[in-house]
């Protein structure tokens, strides 16, 4: 089966390679269509081919900078173009950078979407638009039993595929009191209750790893927390996993699933997060840490003291995401992406 995987603004480019290479392990023959990464090295493909067709300027100039959106703009036009005459077996579609264009989208290959994020922020409340965006689409995959009941609400019917965690090497070396608020830093990542949880349990820190994405005026002046910012490689990622007792995720509502929580299950730590989109799934699923209401600082800092204080709730926790780490595989999630694209064939 010819698979095109299609991420065209490069949003998950580690997601995407380890989907490839699992779907290449499975006996697809798959290529993976993106652009640029502009934050950090990526792998190598493993049993996949990598093109870097889309948006070539704007994805090597400006960084971070709004200044490189008018000439993305201009550039879509010959993404729209592309993914409509792709003629694989499978077209499968990662994101959608400009949803008022992708709008009018037409596929000559049979099309799968994955909402990552169900409804993006900037155009979340025109569900209408989202509407007749995912009926363009043969199929709908979300991470999620919330993020399925979502989408319905909206009358399109989602296949749940449970996001893997992603494969670590990091190794137990935390110091038994130290959190850990991983990934991109935005402001629906709830930084501030993290900060504000560790100011509360005078014998923790937190250890703050990832890119900011915001402004950090106010918070780097806080005790006890240490910063490591950009775009880490793999081997500080691992590093700051090795580090961390537990992790935390005070997210507001935005997402379906972190990327970042499946980073820290898969190197074995455990989470306490809020209850928003599908982050509550696998924590409870497996009982690889706690659930607390969402914005509740209260209740997130008394499940992290809960945590750091009982040997036996924190191993019992740490079970729970060793459980994860073993039974959400990218290779369970490629044989389940493969049933899917044989329903259109």
């Amino acid at each position: 089966m010819r698979v095109q995987l299609a991420d065209p603004p490069a949003f998950t480019p580690w997601y995407d390679h380890e989907l490839a290479t699992a779907l290449a392990r499975a006996g697809a023959d798959v290529e993976l269509a993106t652009s640029r990464f502009r934050f950090g090295e990526l792998p190598a493909p493993d049993g996949y081919r990598r093109t870097e067709r889309f948006y070539p300027l704007s994805s090597r100039l400006f960084a971070r900078s709004r200044l490189r959106l008018p000439l993305k703009g201009v550039e879509h036009v010959n993404v729209m173009r592309a993914l409509a005459l792709a003629r694989p077996d499978v077209l499968h579609l990662q994101w959608l950078a400009v949803p008022q264009a992708d709008v009018h989208l037409r596929f000559r290959a049979p099309s799968v979407f994955t909402a990552h994020d169900l409804l993006p922020r900037r155009t979340a409340s025109r569900r209408d638009l989202w509407r007749r965006i995912l009926a363009r689409f043969d199929r709908i995959v979300v991470h999620s039993e919330r993020g399925r009941d979502m989408l319905a609400d909206l009358g399109v019917d989602a296949r749940v595929i449970p996001h893997p965690v992603y494969p670590s090497a990091a190794s137990r070396n935390d110091d038994g009191a130290t959190l850990l608020a991983l990934g991109v830093i935005r402001p629906y990542k709830g930084l501030p209750d993290a900060i504000a949880a560790t100011r509360r349990l005078p014998d923790a820190r937190l250890l703050v790893a990832g890119d900011a994405a915001m402004s950090l005026d106010g918070l780097r002046d806080a005790d006890r927390v240490e910063w490591r910012l950009g775009y880490l490689p793999l081997s500080e990622l691992d590093r700051a996993l090795s580090e961390a007792t537990v992790a935390v995720f005070p997210y507001r509502a935005e997402l379906d699933q972190s990327g970042a929580l499946l980073q820290a299950l898969g190197a074995g730590v455990p989470a306490v997060v809020y209850d928003v989109g599908g982050l509550s799934e696998p924590v409870r699923a497996y009982g690889a840490g706690r659930v607390v209401p969402a914005g509740d600082v209260d209740a997130l800092t008394e499940a992290v003291r809960e945590l750091l204080g009982d040997a036996n709730a924190l191993a019992a926790a740490r079970a729970g995401a060793e459980r994860a780490r073993a039974e959400l595989t990218w290779d369970a999630a490629a044989h389940s992406h493969l049933d899917l694209y044989r329903e259109l064939r």
